[in-house]
């Protein structure tokens, strides 16, 4: 008896349809990699430039999440001991912000240039597109410097074919009230500003 009742109801489950939520999709990750500029030093919680990059995203209807992985303080061979942290978050795109503290420290450039290196190719490896921001250094740091320090950003692009800003304070600086009395970090205007310098490079390596 036991046996027909089994037998019935293995034949009814054939003709049961079986039905289950697909699993969603995860939404892809935009980091930004970088130091206090990207971290937002000084700036209220949530007025960071990739706050700002995650509001005009939404607006512009792209599915990312945009993680700050910004630490304060930070150098190219800090943003170095750091990747394994990025390459967990298997992000679609990271844009890499360092080298603005090795120069005022005034690492040697061949170093900051190897640490870059490193990092950019170790995130195109893994499958990650890339967007390099570079910086310049006050006049005081001297021409020769300041200029093997610019190149440096565009050696790197050009070495990878990634998309370089040049200069992620273009256009800002001039901007009353952008900078903060420290001279060197945006305020929550100058942030604002900032993600939208990202924003032509950034639009065209995504998704909608």
């Amino acid at each position: 008896m036991l046996r027909r009742i089994a037998t019935a109801a293995a034949a009814l489950l054939l003709f049961v349809p079986l039905t289950y939520a697909a699993p969603r999709p995860a939404v892809p990750v935009i980091d930004c990699f970088g130091d206090s500029i990207t971290a937002g030093y000084g700036v209220a919680p949530g007025f960071t430039y990739p706050d700002d990059l995650q509001h005009d995203l939404d607006a512009r209807g792209y599915r990312y999440r945009v993680v700050n992985s910004g630490i304060s303080g930070n150098t190219s061979k800090d943003g170095v001991d750091r990747l394994q942290d990025i390459l967990a978050l298997h992000p679609a795109v990271v844009i890499v912000e360092f080298g603005g503290n090795d120069g005022l420290r005034g690492v040697p450039i061949t170093d900051t240039r190897r640490n870059l290196d490193t990092i950019v190719s170790t995130l195109l490896h893994s499958g990650s597109k890339v967007l390099l921001a570079g910086i310049t250094l006050p006049p005081n740091y001297g021409p020769d410097y300041i200029h093997q320090f610019d190149a440096m950003y565009r050696d790197i692009a050009a070495r990878y074919h990634v998309p370089l800003l040049p200069m992620l304070y273009a256009n800002i600086y001039t901007v009353p009230g952008a900078i903060q009395q420290d001279g060197i970090h945006p305020t929550a205007q100058g942030d604002q500003l900032l993600a939208k310098n990202f924003l032509p490079l950034l639009l065209p390596m995504l998704r909608k």
